[in-house]
């Protein structure tokens, strides 16, 4: 079975879903794109992952800030404003009658190409709009028995060839990283940067914790993640001290606690990393404290969310 952050309890109304393609919704096995789409062809577009709780797009402005910041450094001009951007997906939504544990993803390429090539002047189309939105509920059980990483030797690249802040669809690398952390016997891999030090996951951010205070790496190599800033933001406002720095394997494996973050997942506690046992292998207090404190902010924002 596979065991991971993006765990989710089996929901058979994801068989009958509809899902959004350039203004038309299909069903889940009609829902085609062409073999000529530049997403396909060389991995040249923006994605954004959405939580729907209660009715309502959590973290909504952070995320679409976040694509429209991955589109500009792409030099990809979406079509769409965001407030129309927004009505689309809540169209969707509607059509799909989803109210609550709503995983919705958004995929924009830079459109049809006239020929298999890099060249964005060979685009024929505008960009290619995909939504696709699940029922997806994050697995109890498989946060309660959080996950075992192994440390890859594909690094997370210098920003100056592939910005680690670019929620792009070129995720070779990444997907590298997990296949080296599966045939290692974990579940997920953890990434070090250029200088060694450990910079983040292959689909989330990475944390520990040490004597009460928690370290994320400075941001420099990891992914722009949502839930880690507002991780940092939970701890600066509850006054636990939240380090950004450089740190090594050193420091991890004689760490009190570790743990990931992800839109999907939220909190999910670390037991093993390369075979050794991160403090007692299992949800460590100052980690439960962590989640338990960002359910709460999820909770201040679904009241003032519009």
């Amino acid at each position: 079975m596979v065991h991971g952050t993006h765990n989710a309890e089996h929901d058979e109304r994801n068989e009958s879903i509809q899902i959004y393609v350039n203004g038309e919704l299909f069903s889940r096995n009609d829902a085609k794109i062409s073999v000529f789409d530049s997403g396909y062809l060389v991995g040249d577009g923006v994605w954004e992952a959405l939580r729907l709780h209660k009715g309502k797009l959590v973290f909504l402005d952070q995320h679409l800030s976040r694509l429209w910041a991955g589109a500009a450094a792409i030099g990809m001009t979406l079509k769409w404003s965001k407030p129309e951007l927004v009505s689309i997906v809540r169209k969707v939504l509607e059509a799909n009658n989803m109210t609550d544990n709503i995983h919705v993803r958004i995929m924009v390429t830079r459109g049809i190409k006239k020929t298999p090539s890099q060249d964005p002047r060979l685009t024929v189309s505008g960009p290619n709009l995909v939504i696709i939105p699940e029922h997806k509920k994050a697995s109890k059980e498989s946060q309660e028995k959080g996950i075992t990483l192994f440390t890859s030797t594909i690094r997370r690249g210098s920003p100056d060839y592939l910005d680690p802040r670019l929620n792009c669809h070129s995720k070779l690398h990444e997907v590298q990283a997990l296949v080296q952390a599966i045939e290692a016997g974990a579940d997920e891999a953890l990434m070090l940067d250029i200088h060694g030090f450990v910079a983040t996951c292959n689909a989330t951010n990475f944390f520990i914790v040490r004597n009460g205070e928690v370290w994320t790496s400075t941001g420099k190599y990891c992914m722009n993640g949502i839930t880690r800033g507002n991780i940092i933001r939970v701890c600066n406002k509850n006054g636990i001290p939240c380090i950004e720095k450089d740190f090594s394997l050193f420091d991890v494996y004689s760490a009190d606690e570790a743990f990931v973050t992800g839109t999907f997942g939220g909190v999910t506690p670390v037991t093993k990393i390369d075979g050794r046992i991160i403090g007692k292998e299992q949800f460590g207090d100052m980690s439960r404290k962590l989640s338990f404190l960002y359910e709460e902010l999820i909770d201040s924002e679904l009241n003032k969310t519009i």
